[in-house]
């Protein structure tokens, strides 16, 4: 395999002599039938609103060729360094199943990594049905009714969005549920405000450290474990850690379940890390559930052919938007209040993924990579920002993500529709007026149209679609990283001001910049 930088492929600059696409002119019917793909598990990725033709489709499929996009995939999935900056496997795909058949086996630190990721999916299920059942209760002899994760940045954003997502398919379904919180902030008052509104005698934590020294997530466990009283605190405390942290084998938790090196934290919901509280919270089937949804994405992800690969098509169309139209930001707009949290833990995955200056082997490139990524759920943005995406003086791309059914069954006909069919006549109303806008002889009521937009669609969000769509995402950002010839798995921009921080809590050590800016702050 050759690892080039996008500017020294033939097939890109192709692709920057091709003629634009007008929406106005090429929406239409046949096309917004012709231009969907499977997505995976009953998920499909539409892409009629935007702005690319067959021509340009072709040229695409040209440059994800010369980029080997999915040799690349699977050398990744057959354990092959892919973090080049910390000389890391790359393994989250592995925690939902290898995708490559039987014989592909990816051995580190001497072990079998699939058999492991298997074993740790046995434990949590073994763990969570004792606890859901009763079997395991609290250190008074109370069973726990609430579960509560300390984490933060991949330790939350993940986990927290995906419980979020499927809790009111949960209460749909009757299936029993815990009620789940969550603790990530340092702020004090981010621990206070959910400790305050739980039983301590009825409530597990799950501490989430891979390392076990965490400066943030470790403080919020000792606040939280110094706030509890007439419990045992290690009755009531698992972790979620590697197996030479020292949360492994520590007296202080009642059990612990395993993660490793291979698995950065925006890629680890399907991992520990979002196992144990989802399984606790929604019961092991719900998770197995989702599991099995985003192995069918992942799976789908190695066709070579981008008009049956959604990722990759979603991934090539927005490097083409990128690096070809210099549109630098993507909006993620859900008409699903159930993925109101979604659009965070994109931010995280894409921004933290692809936020490169350098490529993989830490040379400046010159060119536009990872784009800035916001977002809310409809139709509440609509009522916010979606004035400047009409109206404004950038062109955004939007992705919208949308189902034909609501989870929890519940709906009633007003005013001649129901509450559904409002929020999905706002969705397809907002795709069409963003593309085709409004002419008007009053400047300020004038839409411009041209606004461009994608749908991920569904009939319903449940565990194995939500699942798609996490692996959908994941595997957009990793051939995005592949094209613009990036390492999509460190973050070394997260490092500078943790170290910083750790030198103001030591007096700033003469550093008289960050003394003003933290004597500003002091108490």
């Amino acid at each position: 395999m050759e690892y080039k930088n996008l500017d020294q492929c033939l097939a890109f600059k192709d692709l920057k002599s091709l003629g634009k696409v007008n929406l106005k002119n090429n929406l239409t019917v046949k096309r917004i039938r012709d231009y969907t793909i499977p997505a995976g598990s009953g998920l499909d990725y539409n892409y009629a609103a935007m702005p690319v033709n067959k021509e340009i489709i072709e040229k695409l499929q040209e440059l994800c060729d010369e980029q080997e996009l999915v040799e690349k995939y699977i050398a990744l999935l057959s354990g092959e360094v892919m973090n080049t900056g910390e000389k890391r496997l790359v393994l989250h795909q592995l925690t939902r199943g290898s995708c490559l058949g039987i014989g592909k086996e990816v051995i580190a630190d001497g072990e079998n990594k699939a058999d492991f990721y298997k074993e740790q999916l046995a434990r949590i299920r073994d763990f969570s049905e004792k606890v859901r059942s009763g079997k395991i209760k609290g250190s008074t002899g109370k069973a726990f009714n609430t579960v509560c994760q300390i984490g933060i940045g991949g330790s939350d954003l993940g986990p927290r969005a995906l419980y979020l997502a499927l809790k009111g398919w949960a209460a749909g379904e009757g299936k029993k549920t815990l009620r789940a919180e969550f603790i990530s902030n340092v702020d004090p008052d981010d621990a206070a405000s959910v400790l305050r509104t739980i039983n301590p005698e009825t409530t597990l934590f799950v501490l989430v450290s891979k390392s076990g020294t965490t400066l943030e997530t470790l403080t919020n466990q000792l606040l939280v474990m110094k706030s509890l009283k007439g419990v045992d605190p290690s009755k009531h405390l698992v972790a979620v850690t590697s197996k030479t942290s020292p949360l492994a084998s520590s007296s202080d938790v009642l059990d612990a379940f395993f993660i490793d090196d291979y698995i950065g934290g925006r890629y680890s919901s399907t991992s520990a890390v979002g196992g144990v509280i989802l399984s606790l919270a929604l019961g092991y089937d719900t998770f197995e559930a989702l599991l099995e949804g985003a192995h069918d994405a992942d799976t789908n992800a190695l066709n070579g052919d981008i008009m049956k690969n959604a990722a990759m098509m979603d991934a090539a169309i927005g490097v083409y938007l990128r690096n070809v139209l210099g549109y630098g930001q993507t909006a993620i707009l859900p008409y699903s209040q159930a993925l109101c949290r979604f659009p965070a833990h994109l931010q995280q995955l894409d921004m933290e993924s692809n936020g490169k200056h350098v490529n993989r082997d830490g040379e400046k490139i010159s060119y536009p990579t990872g784009p800035v990524i916001f977002g809310e759920s409809g139709t509440n943005g609509q009522h916010s920002f979606y004035q400047l995406l009409h109206q404004g003086t950038d062109i955004i791309p939007m992705q919208f993500i949308g189902f034909r059914k609501n989870q929890y069954g519940f709906d009633m006909d007003v005013e001649g529709s129901t509450s559904q069919a409002k929020l999905n006549a706002n969705l397809a109303a907002q795709i069409v007026a963003f593309a085709l806008g409004k002419e008007d002889a009053n400047p300020n009521k004038e839409f411009d149209g041209q606004r461009c937009s994608s749908l991920l669609v569904a009939d319903r969000l449940t565990p194995a679609v939500l699942g798609a769509l996490l692996s959908h995402y994941e595997n957009k950002v990793m051939f995005q990283g592949f094209l613009w010839n990036l390492n999509s798995f460190d973050q070394e921009g997260v490092q500078l001001g943790k170290v910083l921080a750790k030198k103001v809590l030591k007096g700033c050590e003469g550093d008289e910049v960050l003394k003003a800016y933290a004597d500003m702050l002091s108490c």
